[in-house]
């Protein structure tokens, strides 16, 4: 009887754990609940009463809660990144991320109820996805704007934005290169605390 009850307990426990695994969300769930969540707050009356500095920080955290951005500054500096220490490093994510979130929630604020169509979900290699999306304007164009993620540890995490064709990861890259090619790691994450310091 005792093991009967045990084995009952087992199963118990096993299918309680297993809707965790079963129903991650996929990619596409990810970003489309992302996006959704930050069109929800930006249409909120209670949202639009707040002062630009608010606004801001509110966008910020929703945008943190969706994009990997270690990832998305490894990948920008490529084969830079091992020229930057621990400590460099660690910086140079932190002042990446307030410059993103700054650059980003700036354009969201800018969002005047244009409609976003979600479509294709592309698998790839080594834990990787592309989620297409379009921003559909009041003209009736479309917008490209697909996003690329990766899976961290059971759940997906955006680490690029390509928009209209343009990858924001590449785009950051080269700029960053030519900085990189006539200056030091310092020089770098000096020009960031400048920038992000202007806002």
């Amino acid at each position: 009887m005792n093991k009967r009850i045990t084995g009952l307990l087992l199963i118990f426990v096993f299918l309680m754990l297993l809707p965790l695994q079963a129903y991650a969300a996929t990619p596409k769930e990810t970003v489309e609940a992302g996006v959704n969540k930050v069109l929800k707050t930006l249409s909120d009356p209670a949202f639009k009463s707040k002062s630009k500095e608010e606004k801001i920080t509110a966008i910020s955290a929703e945008i943190e809660s969706v994009f990997d951005f270690e990832e998305l500054s490894r990948r920008t500096l490529g084969r830079e990144w091992k020229k930057f220490n621990a400590e460099q490093q660690s910086e140079f994510v932190k002042l990446f991320k307030k410059l993103l979130q700054g650059v980003y929630a700036d354009r969201l604020l800018a969002y005047s109820d244009q409609k976003v169509i979600f479509d294709k979900e592309i698998m790839q290699k080594k834990g990787r996805a592309e989620v297409q999306s379009y921003l559909q304007t009041s003209d009736g164009s479309k917008i490209p704007l697909f996003y690329r993620l990766t899976d961290k540890s059971g759940s997906w995490k955006v680490y690029d934005m390509v928009i209209e064709g343009i990858s924001m990861v590449k785009n950051y890259r080269t700029q960053f290169k030519e900085i990189l090619a006539n200056g030091s790691p310092d020089k770098l994450l000096e020009i960031l605390r400048d920038k992000t310091k202007q806002g």
